[in-house]
C-alpha cells in the first residue's frame, strides 16, 4: 500500500499552530502510512520542525506560485485546511487536491461579539478541528496539545540567576492587542502580593512593560522578555512552578506542558473555544463575566472601545496572588 500524504494548513499564529497539534499527531498515528507535511509562515517553522509526527514543513514565500510547484512533487493526496482564509483557499486552487476546511463559524462569533447573543458550540476549538478529519477515522487520543523543544533550546535552571534556580513563576505579560493585556499597574501588584520569584516572558515589544515592574521589584523579577526566541521561552514555561498568562500564544505552550496555568481574560472570552486545552486540572480562568461590552472583539483592540478598561481595571489583583500561592 502506497503512503497517504497529508498537508496541513495553518499560516499563523502561535497558539494557533500549537492547537493543531492533535490533529497532526492524530492523522500520523492513526491512518495507516501517513505522512504529513505543513505549510505554514516562516517565523513559526521553528514550532513544527521538531515534532516527530511531521514530515515535513513548508514555509510561506513572496511567490506563492512558486512555492506551490514545490509542494506539487510531494503527490499530496488531501488537504487539512485549519486556517480556512483566502490565502489557503488559493493554496487549495492551486494544488488542486481533495480538501477538507475547518468550519471558522466566524457568523456565530459575530453575533456574539455584536450582539451578546451565544450559538456558538460548547466545544474547544481542538474538538472541533477533529470534526474536519471524522473521514479519515483520526479520533482524540485525549493526550492534549504536543511541543517539542529542541536541545539546544532547553534553558537550564542552572543559568537562571540564582534566587531563581529553586522555583519561579512564568508570567507572559504579552499579547498582540492590549485589551487583552493588564496593565502594568495590575502586574506590578499582582507580583508584589504573591511574594515569588516571577520570570516575565514575551517579545522585545514587551520589554519595556516588563522593566516598569522589574525596576521596582528587582529581587524578584527577571526581565526575559525579547532574550529566548519561542523554543527557549517554552522551556522556561516547561521549567516553571505555575504560569500566570494572557489569552496569548504562551498559554497553549503552558497548556501542552500541562503547567497549572492562571489564564487573564480581557476583551476575548473562552466561548470562543479556544481556552487552555487539558493543561493540569488545577487551572483557573480569570474573567469579567458579567459585563455587557465583552467581547467587543474576537481579537482585540490597541485601546478599549468604550474608554472604561473594565474588563482588566475590575479584575481583583488580591485574589489573582491569592489563587498563585494557592497552585504554589
Amino acid at each position: 500500500m502506497e503512503s497517504v500524504k497529508f498537508l496541513v494548513l495553518r499560516f499563523s499564529s502561535i497558539g494557533d499552530i500549537v492547537l493543531t497539534t492533535p490533529i497532526v499527531r492524530a492523522l500520523k498515528k492513526q491512518v495507516d502510512k501517513a505522512e504529513v507535511y505543513y505549510f505554514t509562515k516562516p517565523q513559526y517553522k521553528e514550532l513544527l520542525e521538531y515534532n516527530p509526527y511531521i514530515d515535513k514543513v513548508f514555509c510561506l514565500e513572496k511567490n506563492l506560485s512558486k512555492q506551490l510547484k514545490k509542494i506539487r512533487k510531494e503527490n499530496i493526496d488531501y488537504i487539512i485546511d485549519l486556517h480556512h482564509n483566502v490565502r489557503t483557499l488559493r493554496v487549495k486552487r492551486g494544488l488542486k487536491r481533495v480538501a477538507f476546511s475547518f468550519d471558522k463559524l466566524n457568523f456565530y462569533k459575530w453575533l456574539l461579539v455584536n450582539f451578546k447573543v451565544n450559538k456558538l458550540p460548547d466545544k474547544h476549538i481542538v474538538e472541533r478541528y477533529f470534526e474536519t478529519v471524522d473521514i479519515f477515522d483520526a479520533k482524540n487520543d485525549g493526550a492534549g496539545l504536543d511541543y517539542f523543544i529542541p536541545g539546544d533550546d532547553e534553558i537550564s535552571i542552572n543559568k537562571l540567576p540564582e534566587n531563581f534556580q529553586q522555583g519561579y513563576i512564568a508570567f507572559a505579560i504579552g499579547a498582540k492587542h492590549n485589551t487583552k493585556k493588564l496593565t502594568v499597574e495590575k502586574i506590578k501588584h499582582i507580583v508584589k502580593l504573591i511574594d515569588y520569584p516571577v520570570i516575565f516572558l514575551g517579545g522585545r515589544e514587551d520589554r519595556e512593560t516588563a522593566e516598569k515592574v522589574t525596576n521596582v521589584l528587582p529581587e524578584h523579577t527577571y526581565n526575559g522578555c525579547g532574550l529566548y526566541n519561542i523554543n527557549q521561552s517554552a522551556s522556561i514555561v516547561k521549567n516553571s512552578r505555575i504560569v500566570i498568562t494572557h489569552d496569548t500564544g504562551l498559554m497553549h505552550v503552558a497548556a501542552a506542558f500541562k503547567k497549572k496555568i492562571i489564564s487573564i481574560w480581557g476583551n476575548t472570552v473562552p466561548e470562543f473555544g479556544m481556552y487552555p486545552y487539558l493543561p493540569h486540572e488545577d487551572s483557573v480562568i480569570f474573567e469579567h463575566k458579567n459585563l455587557s461590552c465583552r467581547p467587543c472583539s474576537k481579537i482585540g483592540y490597541k485601546r478599549c472601545p468604550k474608554k472604561h478598561f473594565r474588563c482588566i481595571v475590575d479584575l481583583r489583583s488580591e485574589e489573582i496572588a491569592e489563587k498563585a500561592r494557592e497552585l504554589i
